[in-house]
C-alpha cells in the first residue's frame, strides 16, 4: 500500500470517526436496514464516471445522508464530505478494474476507488457492516462497542509485555554494569521491545478509528510506550559490530520485517542483530557495550557529551573506571562536571545491581 493510499485512507477515517455527522448518517442507514454507496468528491473525473441522478448542492446533515440512501442510486459528496453534490447516481467505472469484491455495490465501490482519487464507502444491508475503499486499500469499520472493547483487551496485554521488557531491560543494565552481557541477554530486550511496539500499532489503529471516544486510550498507549524507540535503537547501537558494514537502520528494519511468529523465539533477533555475518552466532556469547544506553540515562550528562565519551572509550568498563581528569578531557566540560557524571553513573551502575538481587 503506497503512502499516498494511506494518507487517503486515514483523511477517510478521520471523516467517518464515532460521533462525526457522516458516521452518524452511515450508522443511521444501518438502523434503517439500508445500503449506500457514497463517494467522497464531486470533481470532473467524478463526473465523468457518473450517468443520471439529481443536483442537490446542499449542506450534508446525517438525517439527508439517511433520506437520500432510500434511492437506489449513489450519493456524491464534497471531498470534505460538507456538502451532498449529486444523489440517486449510477455510477460507471472501467469494467476491467480489478475487485475481489462480490456484491454489485461493493464491486462498484471498489472499481471506483481504483479508477479514481477519491474515497468510497459502501454500506452494506444485508450484512450491516461500512466499508472504506481508497484505491487498493480497503477497510471495513467497526462499532464503538467492538473497538473499545478490543482496545482495552490488547491495553491490558501492552501493560504486561511493558512490565516484561522493564525487567529484561533493568537485567541487561545489570550485566553490562558487571560485564557479563550475552547476546541472549541483548535479543531479549529487543525481543520485547519489539513486541511491546507492534501491540501499540494495533492498539493505535483502533484509537484513530475511535476518533475522540479514543482520547484516554490514546494517553494510556502513549505513557505505556514512552521511550520504548529509543531505548530499542540505543541498544542496537551499543551492540552493533561495525566491522560487518551494518548501520543500525538495516538491523531495525530487519526486526520489523520479522514475522511474529519468529519474534517469540531469540534466535532470529540474535541473527538481526549480527546481520551481515555468514557465521552462525552463539546467543550465549559474550558481548561489549559501548555505553550509550546507560550513559543516556546520567541526568547531567547531554547527548553530544555521551556520544564524545563513547567515541573516546570505545568500551564502558574503560570509561567506568577513567578518572575524571579524563573524562573532562574527552568532552571539553570540567573536572568538576566529569565527577558530577561519574557519580551518576556509579549511581545507575549501584540501583541496577541492587534491583538485580533484591
Amino acid at each position: 500500500m503506497g503512502t499516498s493510499e494511506d494518507h487517503g485512507l486515514g483523511e477517510l477515517l478521520a471523516q467517518v470517526v464515532p460521533g462525526s455527522a457522516l458516521r452518524d448518517g452511515l450508522e443511521r442507514i444501518l438502523r434503517a436496514r439500508m445500503g449506500a454507496l457514497i463517494v467522497l468528491g464531486d470533481g470532473p473525473e467524478v463526473l465523468e464516471i457518473c450517468s443520471g441522478g439529481f443536483h442537490i448542492d446542499a449542506g450534508m446533515s446525517p438525517q439527508r445522508l439517511s433520506e437520500l440512501a432510500k434511492m437506489d442510486g449513489a450519493i456524491v459528496l464534497d471531498r470534505a464530505g460538507e456538502r451532498i453534490a449529486w444523489a440517486n447516481v449510477h455510477l460507471v467505472p472501467d469494467p476491467s478494474a480489478p475487485t475481489t469484491e462480490t456484491g454489485t455495490r461493493h464491486r462498484t465501490a471498489e472499481r471506483v476507488a481504483r479508477c479514481v482519487a477519491v474515497q468510497v464507502v459502501a454500506v452494506s444491508e444485508e450484512m450491516g457492516t461500512i466499508t472504506l475503499y481508497r484505491g487498493g486499500t480497503r477497510r471495513q469499520l467497526r462499532s464503538t462497542d467492538v473497538l473499545v472493547g478490543r482496545a482495552n483487551h490488547l491495553m491490558q496485554t501492552l501493560d504486561r509485555f511493558r512490565l516484561r521488557l522493564d525487567e529484561v531491560s533493568a537485567a541487561l543494565t545489570a550485566s553490562e554494569i558487571e560485564d557479563l552481557v550475552t547476546v541472549r541477554d541483548v535479543a531479549l530486550v529487543l525481543q520485547r521491545a519489539e513486541m511491546v511496539l507492534r501491540v501499540a500499532e494495533e492498539i493505535g489503529e483502533l484509537v484513530d478509528e475511535l476518533g475522540e471516544h479514543g482520547r484516554l486510550l490514546r494517553l494510556q498507549l502513549a505513557e505505556l510506550t514512552l521511550g520504548v524507540r529509543d531505548e530499542r535503537r540505543l541498544i542496537v547501537e551499543d551492540y552493533l559490530d561495525t566491522t560487518r558494514g551494518t548501520s543500525a537502520d538495516e538491523v531495525l528494519g530487519r526486526l520489523a520485517a520479522l514475522p511474529t511468529t519468529e519474534l517469540l523465539g531469540v534466535d532470529s533477533i540474535v541473527e538481526a542483530l549480527a546481520a551481515g555475518g555468514a557465521e552462525a552466532v552463539d546467543p550465549d556469547g559474550a558481548l561489549a557495550p559501548r555505553g550509550l544506553r546507560l550513559l543516556r540515562r546520567v541526568p547531567q550528562l547531554s547527548v553530544d557529551m555521551a556520544n564524545s565519551l563513547v567515541a573516546h572509550f570505545g568500551d564502558l568498563h574503560r570509561l567506568v573506571r577513567a578518572p575524571a581528569s579524563e573524562l573532562a578531557e574527552a568532552t571539553g566540560i570540567s573536572e568538576e562536571d566529569a565527577r558530577l557524571v561519574k557519580d551518576g553513573v556509579a549511581r545507575l551502575a549501584e540501583s541496577s545491581i541492587l534491583d538485580r538481587y533484591s
